[in-house]
């Protein structure tokens, strides 16, 4: 009876420091960890998040850019920091992309964080160098196929929504293209307006300001219906790219064993970021949209995640890609 009682009782001063821990937090200052470089979708994303969750937790919350290895040296450092709600984790498809196409993970995509909640799927769009030769999608097509020696396709690295992109747009072609990977988007896109590649396929989030100001070419956008924000956009499907979809999702973690009452105060505070007005806003600006409220949630997210790398597990096998 006494080793029961004693057992008891220090279950309830667990709960009970637990619940002081939710009631207190946040005391000071939260850390976004974005596994890419700045300047890149993902970054964006995040930024416009962060901001409007801050004011809802009362706490700044500040983005850290921690690029490098498709997203897994930030992931890698996010499962091994401490769960107590002051790191955060914001990752795009490439979460569920790498227990398939890394031999050997640092972590566990799934068991090694908490999830917070599904944040936006961005639509993305094939473009290329102001001058590339190709005027429309379908002179895109044969050009790339006549010149598949020297055209070149620039990507944020093995793993990053523009690298998987790529991957199945050369599926598609039947045609391979010479491959520069970068340690980030914003970098590409840079040497893509600097016409040092030719190709990129990236989000709409870190290309409509580009495409608008016809500052790049643009051959299609990866969704099924025509993106709100680049109306005279075509799909890849009416084209001449048929059944060519690719959509990237964002989802908010934290590491695992952060506690459940944390992890249901940021989700409400992700719930009020995607509703405000100015997010709203400028995620439209980009070419997206928040997810719908009952997505932003854990179970969502984990649901989401594991059907995800399920998904993508046969498809990546299958195109013999990986890295070490």
């Amino acid at each position: 009876m006494k080793i029961r009682f004693v057992t008891s009782l220090a279950c309830l001063t667990l709960v009970a420091g637990a619940t002081a821990h939710a009631q207190e937090y946040p005391t000071k200052t939260i850390t976004m960890i974005v596994p890419f470089a700045a300047g890149g979708p993902t970054d964006t994303v995040a930024r416009l998040i962060a901001q409007s969750m801050g004011t809802r937790l009362k706490q700044q919350i500040i983005v850290e850019n921690v690029g490098g290895a498709g997203g897994t040296i930030g992931a890698a450092r996010v499962a091994k920091a401490a769960p107590d709600g002051y790191t955060l984790f914001l990752h795009h498809i490439g979460q569920s992309t790498a227990p398939s196409l890394y031999r050997k993970l640092p972590y566990n995509a799934v068991d090694s964080f908490e999830p917070i909640g599904l944040v936006t799927d961005v639509p993305m769009t094939v473009v290329a160098r102001k001058d590339f030769p190709a005027k429309d999608a379908r002179e895109m097509i044969a050009y790339v196929k006549a010149n598949k020696d020297k055209v070149t396709y620039a990507n944020a690295g093995v793993g990053s929504a523009s690298h998987l992109c790529g991957m199945l747009l050369m599926t598609a072609l039947g045609t391979e293209m010479t491959t520069v990977p970068y340690k980030g988007t914003g970098p590409a896109m840079n040497d893509l307006l600097g016409g040092q590649v030719d190709l990129m396929c990236d989000q709409t989030t870190n290309t409509t300001s580009q495409i608008k100001s016809e500052k790049i070419r643009v051959y299609g956008v990866t969704t099924k219906t025509r993106v709100a924000s680049l109306p005279n956009v075509p799909t890849l499907n009416d084209a001449g790219l048929p059944g060519f979809e690719v959509g990237v999702w964002h989802g908010l973690y934290a590491p695992k064993g952060t506690p459940k009452p944390v992890i249901d105060n940021l989700a409400a505070a992700l719930q009020f970021a995607l509703k405000d007005a100015t997010v709203k806003q400028r995620f439209a600006d980009l070419g997206t949209a928040p997810v719908p409220d009952n997505q932003a949630r854990p179970e969502a997210l984990r649901t989401h995640l594991k059907a995800e790398i399920d998904k993508w597990a046969p498809i990546i096998k299958k195109a013999g890609v990986y890295a070490d």
